[in-house]
């Protein structure tokens, strides 16, 4: 449990009854949808005030409506989250927060945070419905199917992409697209890694679909994921119309993915992508260079 949680829990016994309403909005998890700003890196050079403000406002909004599907998935899993290690801290799943009280809250700020899409872009607010609706389908029943869950989840990334896109009417190369989700690929298949280690031999009692899984089955997913992404963002480089010195920043992506496997595989972590972001310093580290090598060979030489 982290240290976020364990103050939430203690502020709700001392009679704090709004920090559960964020907590279950998993604002840990936000950091996912840093990936809106995506198309707004990309376009260093033509960036504008505008551009920026609406970003922004894509990112939260995106924030906002993937805690209302988290709200969703919560409620759906109360039972079975009660019986993990670590979900079973969450307010839905902790008797903290009533469930139909989630629901109505909820409702209340996807209606809001669709409302506001519709002024940014109407496309965009379509995008961020589908997003929703997708999420939701996940969340009832497609994690439950093998090898699909885990290419839903993909999915939701290349929909953040095209989302920060639309905000500032901005388009994508197809190669970005796949690398984004191969990207996500990787990252959901080591998450569903990371719950067999965690789980052990009963997996099956917090998510059925695990039982369909086996870590070499993963591991070799893993192989084939890791390896379509590198080349990917390697063909990327070259062929997305920007400046060919796009290609320095390939190492940082290949150790970027190295060192999350070395996590997942020496370490036993992996569960949480957001959680290893802002802990590793490694991995922070090559995120942080990463971008601002893009910024910086992108204005300056394109």
């Amino acid at each position: 449990m982290s240290f976020l949680e364990q103050t939430i829990i203690k502020k709700d016994k001392d009679g704090d009854k709004v920090l559960p309403y964020l907590m279950v909005l998993r604002p840990k998890q936000w950091t996912k949808n840093l990936l809106v700003f995506a198309a707004l890196i990309f376009s260093i050079k033509t960036v504008s005030v505008d551009m920026l403000v609406q970003s922004a406002v894509a990112f939260i909004l995106f924030c906002t409506t993937s805690g209302c599907v988290y709200i969703v998935n919560d409620y759906i899993d109360r039972e079975a989250d009660g019986k993990h290690p670590e979900k079973c801290y969450r307010p839905i799943a902790s008797g903290r927060l009533h469930p139909l009280g989630a629901l109505l809250f909820g409702s209340v700020l996807l209606c809001s945070s669709l409302a506001a899409a519709f002024i940014v872009e109407p496309w965009f607010c379509l995008l961020l419905f589908g997003y929703f609706m997708v999420n939701v389908a996940y969340s009832v029943k497609l994690k439950q199917i093998v090898i699909i869950d885990i290419m839903v989840i993909a999915f939701g990334f290349v929909l953040r992409a095209i989302g920060g896109g639309l905000a500032i009417n901005v388009s994508f190369t197809p190669w970005f697209l796949i690398c984004t989700m191969l990207l996500a690929l990787f990252l959901a298949i080591s998450k569903r890694r990371h719950e067999l280690y965690l789980l052990s031999h009963h997996k099956g009692e917090h998510r059925k679909v695990l039982e369909q899984y086996s870590p070499e089955l993963l591991d070799q997913l893993n192989s084939i994921v890791t390896t379509a992404a590198i080349m990917s963002y390697s063909l990327f480089t070259f062929t997305s119309g920007h400046t060919i010195h796009l290609m320095w920043t390939i190492p940082l992506v290949m150790y970027g993915i190295f060192r999350y496997l070395y996590l997942i595989h020496i370490e036993g972590q992996g569960g949480r992508p957001e959680k290893v972001l802002v802990e590793d310093s490694h991995i922070l580290g090559t995120v942080l260079l990463f971008a601002a090598m893009v910024v910086t060979i992108l204005y300056y030489f394109e």
